[in-house]
């Protein structure tokens, strides 16, 4: 399979596997792969998962390149929260929760970081579609709470402040029953203690 031939079979394709490739054609060789690689015309984003050089990137389609890399996973944290409007930075690197132990990559298409949370409490995410894209992202209430799980120094005030937390913003939005039924579901006494901190304090400085 020359590269016009591979390019246009796996058109659809955002991000693609050897595994892809051999549904389509069994005989193919990977070492084609740093071939292309060399001449630019595909990025290899992780071992084993490459992406075409040519096709324009979006968020979304960050988001659906995470998804795919370290499955299962699902968009959270600094990136949710920022595309949520409540923390003011701009977020470069697409975070994720997943099941499987933390993990980081690093390519020419951006960097991809996972940090694991229990299989309890793998839930609160919901499925998106971008065109034919199909990736799942965090719902706000648990975006928020996995970040405080995995920030444990966010117990005080002046931790809070620095943080930076849209609380406004967030009061306006968030569902206050899914909110508290989903803390609940992590069972975790530290956990309540600063979601618990974190609701009087956004009332205490609204």
């Amino acid at each position: 399979m020359n590269y016009i031939s591979f390019r246009k079979a796996l058109s659809s394709f955002e991000g693609f596997t050897p595994g892809d490739i051999r549904k389509i054609d069994p005989s193919f060789q990977s070492r084609r792969l740093h071939e292309w690689q060399q001449k630019g015309y595909i990025v290899k984003l992780r071992r084993g998962h490459y992406r075409f050089a040519d096709t324009p990137l979006t968020e979304e389609k960050l988001f659906h390149l995470a998804n795919h890399l370290y499955d299962p996973s699902y968009i959270s944290l600094e990136s949710a929260l920022a595309y949520y409007g409540l923390i003011p930075e701009g977020v470069y690197t697409i975070t994720s929760v997943t099941t499987r132990k933390t993990g980081r990559f690093t390519s020419p298409t951006g960097t991809f970081t996972y940090q694991h949370i229990k299989e309890n409490i793998f839930f609160g995410y919901g499925l998106r579609k971008y065109g034919t894209l199909i990736y799942k992202f965090t719902e706000r209430e648990k975006a928020v709470l996995d970040y405080l799980y995995l920030h444990p120094e966010l117990s005080d005030e002046g931790a809070l402040q620095e943080w930076r937390f849209d609380g406004e913003e967030f009061l306006r939005s968030y569902d206050g029953e899914r909110f508290e039924r989903y803390l609940k579901a992590y069972d975790n006494k530290e956990l309540t203690k600063r979601a618990r901190n974190l609701i009087a304090y956004i009332h205490n400085n609204a």
